[in-house]
């Protein structure tokens, strides 16, 4: 969605527990409705229906869509974060549903907006602004964004956040993660504890918008000498814990430039995968959103344009190590080394590579044999994906297999995984191979 395409509607954001958790109990029978109508559909065909299939069924996606777009807050962001992190390994039509999530929240209407501002502003917010519009160019699931020009001629872009939505942070993700229990998404064998105190402990940080815009600061220094890439200066004058001001910098979405020249959609993802790489191995920090809706492209100036910095963190050192290691050796083209690097790292169990080694193993030659190809990556060709997808899935059907890496792994990853995905949707050829060699002397 760019600055003059967003057609959002204006719907007031639920604020009370009760009033969410109201809404969580609808999202959650509408689902069980879906599932037995959908079950009872399979029986009268003849089959023997699986949860799964039941499951994710396009009307309970979208059901589920509708929902979580309404509340916004955590309970959007992990619907987007779901959506993304599940890249090729749902159906295509349902990743497309789900896929609506990233841009599909609802905006504050009029009035409940001006209730926001004036409590972080004061009433006479207005006077301060040649021009306040009250249409937002972008909704997202913490806050929505207003273009604005200050009375001394200051082009800004503002975020406000979305009433209510820190505090129903921990209520919501814990209401999520009974979903996806009751759903039998998660495995009962996993603890997810870690993950989900995790998560309430990220998604807080990004609902604290100064700290955002210390964060957004700390990127603009950090990238103070790639010009072809910019970051908004923050605007401290109207930023508060949950008002985020910053310079306004115009761009197209990143999608557009799927219709662009090879060499245009190229080199773009050139300078974003270098900015991966330079995050975790030289900056030691790294914004873990993947988002698209996170960059913006300037074609009269070529700049990539980054925006949203709340899920910014340090890398863990021990990270670091784990990806140089396993980098190291995939480039080697050392099969076993590979294997090592992996465990070491948390990215697959002692139990996966003892009880499914030949699976393993095929999958760690997949990816090596990817790596390894002479020249630019072709990220369009897909072709690899799916035996990838059928070994793991394979593996997943062990329930002695299953594994959650460390967090500081999952969210690296998630940026790494969210990067590559954008890569083929460009359908970008880039020698990743000679951007990396860089990072491991």
């Amino acid at each position: 969605m760019n600055d003059e395409s967003y057609k959002g509607r204006g719907r007031s954001v639920p604020r009370g527990r009760l009033s969410r958790l109201g809404h969580f109990g609808r999202l959650a029978g509408g689902v069980a409705g879906g599932m037995l109508a959908e079950g009872a559909r399979r029986l009268a065909d003849g089959e023997r229906p699986r949860m799964r299939d039941m499951l994710l069924t396009p009307g309970n996606i979208n059901g589920a869509v509708e929902r979580l777009s309404h509340l916004r807050g955590a309970a959007m962001k992990l619907g987007q974060m779901i959506s993304l992190d599940a890249g090729d390994m749902l159906p295509a039509e349902l990743s497309q549903i789900m896929a609506r999530l990233r841009d599909n929240a609802h905006h504050m209407p009029p009035a409940q907006l001006n209730r926001v501002l004036a409590q972080q502003w004061g009433k006479d917010w207005r006077t301060r602004f040649a021009r306040f519009e009250p249409r937002p160019i972008a909704a997202a699931s913490i806050g929505q964004v207003h273009r604005a020009l200050t009375r001394d001629g200051r082009e800004l872009a503002i975020k406000v956040q979305y009433p209510g939505v820190r505090e129903s942070i921990d209520a919501d993700v814990d209401n999520v993660a009974t979903l996806l229990r009751l759903s039998g998404l998660t495995p009962r064998e996993i603890d997810i504890a870690p993950l989900l105190a995790e998560a309430k402990r990220q998604l807080a940080e990004e609902a604290d918008y100064q700290r955002e815009g210390a964060q957004m600061v700390l990127f603009g220094q950090l990238l103070a000498d790639t010009p072809d890439v910019v970051v908004p200066e923050l605007d401290r004058e109207f930023t508060t814990d949950r008002v985020l001001a910053m310079t306004y910098l115009p761009g197209q979405p990143i999608e557009s430039l799927e219709s662009a020249p090879q060499e245009t959609r190229d080199e773009l993802m050139r300078r974003l995968i270098t900015l991966v790489l330079r995050e975790l191995f030289e900056f030691g920090v790294m914004q873990t959103d993947p988002n698209f809706a996170n960059y913006r492209y300037q074609p009269d100036t070529g700049r990539l344009v980054l925006l949203d910095f709340g899920a910014a963190r340090p890398i863990d050192p021990a990270t670091v190590a784990g990806y140089r290691d396993l980098l190291r050796a995939g480039l080697s083209d050392d099969r076993l080394a590979i294997r090592e690097a992996a465990l070491a790292a948390g990215f697959v169990s002692e139990a996966a590579v003892t009880r499914h080694s030949g699976r393993v193993d095929r999958m760690i030659e997949v990816i090596a044999g990817e790596l390894n190809r002479p020249g630019p990556f072709d990220f369009g060709d897909r072709s690899f994906v799916g035996a990838l997808r059928d070994e793991g899935m394979e593996i997943a059907a062990d329930k002695a297999s299953w594994h959650l890496p460390p967090v500081d792994v999952l969210f690296a990853q998630r940026k790494i995984s969210g990067t590559a995905l954008l890569a083929a949707r460009l359908k970008a050829r880039v020698d990743v191979r000679a951007l990396t060699e860089r990072f491991l002397d």
